[in-house]
């Protein structure tokens, strides 16, 4: 064990006030930010223009991945490849935020900020270099203008090898696969039937057969493409998709006219060799030829070991670890971001997490990276399926997670001649705001709390049936909390 991993939470340093460092919301940066959008609108984000995740299998799109999805009218798409970001409803979203007015959709954020201090992503994604440069434009145009997205998702189809406990059939084929074979889970909203799929107009359109919304991608890319500050490919697994390896070739046949592209690929880490061998030649090239300005590469994990294995099916962790050292060893210029969807079952080891990405920072961290840090973890809260939030267990759990958020406020110092090799700021907020949330949105009734157990017990006893997993041996620690919630009788 390192020496760093021998520190207590409990020793985080305290201000002069006698608060723990950095539990206050004074980035001068982040205020200012605050501000400038408060003075159009307490509403106001500019994400809702600057960003797009277009789920190209399912033919929706949002702008920010906190609000849902909604449907891209195949009407106003033959009209407008664009509509895959400017549709009429989102359109509609921007007035009300340009009036002064909250749309109910981004309530993610509107529950951070009326339940603390902290910052909430609207004020970090508006701060962020492809959103702010845009303020002026954005406040001063019509809003039924079109908008060319500065920071742009895609996932071209739900192609997947894992089947994470909280994901479903539209993005993951092997849920889709399983769905279709034994049925949806035995819980009180039947997660991840395929009636909820078909009632929201979210049924996969199959990788291997013609996409109008892939067609109309392609038809709209050359153009988007010169205004690209970040382009970021999601999935299922996109390493899967022939759609990303022809993006990256298009990359490296056509420079970016502004010379300043970021960009990044989610993946699992969990495909075979030969073909994360691939990736990674791909991501030399890009960088040796200097196509690209900065390349991440965003994978996933929400807790450590075996018990992050059971939350990610299919992931073999000692594989997927290897695989991260590979991507960070393959040039000095790539960063890795862990996106952790933290849950109940992240809660007994999301410490040991915590530990194994510091010392990812402290090996790979060098001068050629951002802020000389090679690895960043963003946490968000897991808030669908309502019976894997963290608001499920018990309230003995709480100090739990603020230790975590404490810990990583011990880990965020400079250190080793000046290198900020530990936790940055928004890394730590991220995680004292789940902290927040935990105990200050606990549902108000109790049958709601009840019947969260509930559909807990009744999905993870499945769970095991299905997959031949074992709850009670991965999480020991949630033995007795485990069985209670198979007591409850409703």
């Amino acid at each position: 064990m390192s020496e760093e991993k021998q520190i207590k939470a409990s020793e985080t340093p305290l201000d002069e006030s006698g608060n723990k460092v950095g539990f206050s919301n004074d980035n001068k940066f982040y205020v200012e930010t605050k501000d400038k959008l408060d003075t159009v609108g307490c509403g106001m984000c500019l994400a809702k223009w600057t960003q797009v995740t277009m789920h190209l299998q399912l033919g929706h799109t949002h702008s920010c991945h906190h609000p849902k999805t909604h449907k891209v009218p195949l009407s106003e798409l033959k009209r407008n490849p664009s509509a895959l970001h400017n549709t009429r409803y989102k359109k509609l979203r921007r007035h009300e935020m340009l009036t002064g007015k909250r749309p109910k959709e981004c309530d993610y954020c509107w529950n951070v900020e009326d339940s603390s201090d902290r910052f909430s992503d609207r004020i970090f994604k508006s701060a962020e270099s492809w959103s702010l440069p845009h303020l002026e434009e954005i406040t001063t145009a019509n809003w039924r203008e079109d908008f060319n997205p500065r920071y742009v998702e895609v996932a071209f189809s739900n192609a997947c090898n894992f089947k994470c406990s909280y994901c479903a059939p539209a993005f993951s084929s092997q849920w889709f696969e399983e769905i279709e074979k034994h049925g949806a889970y035995p819980t009180l909203d039947e997660f991840n039937s395929f009636k909820h799929n078909k009632n929201e107009d979210k049924m996969p359109i199959p990788h291997r057969e013609h996409n109008p919304y892939v067609e109309a991608f392609w038809k709209w890319w050359p153009e988007l493409y010169k205004d690209l500050h970040t382009f970021r490919i999601t999935g299922g697994e996109p390493l899967l998709s022939k759609d990303t390896f022809k993006v990256l070739d298009y990359i490296l046949e056509h420079p970016n006219p502004n010379k300043n592209l970021n960009l990044a690929i989610n993946s699992n880490l969990g495909g075979p060799p030969e073909l994360i061998d691939k990736f990674i030649e791909k991501i030399k090239r890009l960088e040796d030829e200097e196509r690209v300005k900065e390349f991440i590469v965003f994978t996933s994990v929400e807790s450590w070991g075996k018990q992050a294995e059971y939350i990610r099916h299919g992931l073999d962790f000692n594989y997927f670890w290897d695989n991260c050292h590979k991507v960070l060893e393959s040039s000095n210029r790539t960063i890795l971001t862990f996106m952790s969807t933290y849950n109940a079952l992240s809660v007994p080891k999301y410490d040991e997490l915590i530990y194994g990405i510091y010392d990812l920072k402290k090996e790979y961290g060098s001068e050629d990276r951002y802020w000389n840090s090679a690895v960043f973890l963003d946490s968000s809260y897991l808030r669908y399926p309502t019976h894997q939030t963290v608001q499920v267990l018990e309230d003995k759990w709480n100090n739990h997670i603020l230790t975590q958020a404490q810990l990583m406020d011990y880990l965020g110092t400079p250190l080793f001649d000046h290198k900020y090799i530990g936790y940055s700021d928004i890394e730590i907020q991220k995680v004292k705001r789940i902290f927040d949330w935990r105990t200050t949105n606990w549902p108000e009734k109790e049958n709601q709390v009840k019947e969260q157990r509930y559909n807990f017990g009744k999905f993870f006893q499945e769970h095991d049936k299905r997959r031949g997993t074992n709850f009670v041996e991965v999480f020991p620690e949630l033995e007795d909390f485990y069985h209670s919630t198979l007591e409850i009788s409703l």
